[in-house]
């Protein structure tokens, strides 16, 4: 039994099945996403002031992203039309571009991601402050060659500390910024080793005079666990893309000389899920890199 208006437009909607599925699909995507940005929004305005992270994201790694992904949606188009004009060989280069593209986009989602789980942070205690703690303080944790010292941590500390790693709202002079005690690492606890590591100062931490702290998990702030959650979702989603792009690719290319019509369709409705990846991204980025 054939199945009807699988390349045919069905009278009452005016589309074809696949085409209406996957509106459907894409608006119960948009709730979904929508609600994530607003907890985003929520959580970003309910932050006290000054502690936002802002600046812990590697902008040149998001913005290449985003040209990658801008790329996959010119060649997802033009895999479209090469079937379209039945020309399968431009449809095989096309789709195998596009999928190279999104391979390339995971590859640098993975770096970020590594990069984020071997960064430390640790918040030193403050009975004086509200919030419990002080100062954020920020680096690579090493190895510490005492081992009978269990009592402290050596870290590898940020070169740049973001001036908003204080509790208290940042300075908006750059002196009074420079001239802060807190982002001097002039707080109880904190010993200034006078070594470098490739660069960087090393700290010797009290572990005591940690208020908490942790790798740049979803645990660490609540910037991490809604960065991790959406850009997470929107990773799952191009994985998802690309099994069904190696699908035609591979088995499901058959169809391109059996079923032409119906194929351009599957490749057209596989199109407009890609290109709400792609413009999910291009929210993410100004929201979790820029802002």
């Amino acid at each position: 039994m054939e199945i009807p208006y699988t390349v045919k437009n069905r009278p009452d909607t005016g589309v074809y099945n696949g085409k209406l599925g996957i509106w459907l699909f894409l608006a119960s995507e948009v709730m979904l996403f929508g609600g994530l940005f607003a907890a985003y929004v929520f959580l970003r305005l309910g932050a006290p002031e000054g502690t936002w992270p802002n600046g812990l994201m590697n902008i040149w790694a998001g913005f290449g992203n985003s040209i990658i992904l801008l790329l996959s949606s010119v060649f997802v188009t033009k895999t479209w039309a090469s079937v379209k004009l039945n020309d399968f060989s431009g449809f095989k280069r096309n789709l195998a571009i596009t999928m190279l593209l999104s391979t390339l986009f995971l590859g640098i989602k993975g770096y970020e991601y590594n990069e984020k789980f071997h960064h430390f942070g640790a918040f030193m205690k403050d009975p004086a402050s509200p919030v419990g703690w002080s100062l954020q303080v920020t680096g690579h944790l090493l190895e510490n060659p005492d081992k009978e010292d269990t009592q402290h941590l050596l870290l590898a500390a940020d070169a740049y500390q973001p001036s908003d790693w204080a509790s208290a709202p940042k300075p908006d002079n750059y002196h009074e910024i420079k001239e802060n005690p807190a982002l001097r690492f002039a707080h109880p606890g904190i010993e200034i080793t006078g070594e470098e590591h490739h660069g960087e100062p090393v700290l010797k931490i009290a572990k005591d005079q940690i208020f908490r702290s942790s790798t740049f998990v979803p645990k660490y702030n609540s910037f991490f666990a809604i960065y991790f959650t959406m850009s997470g979702l929107h990773a799952l989603h191009m994985i998802g893309g690309l099994v069904i792009f190696f699908y035609f690719w591979t088995f499901g290319s058959k169809m391109f000389h059996t079923n032409r019509a119906q194929f351009a369709n599957r490749i057209e409705v596989t199109g407009l899920f890609w290109h709400f990846v792609d413009l999910i991204w291009f929210f993410l980025f100004p929201v979790m890199y820029l802002m």
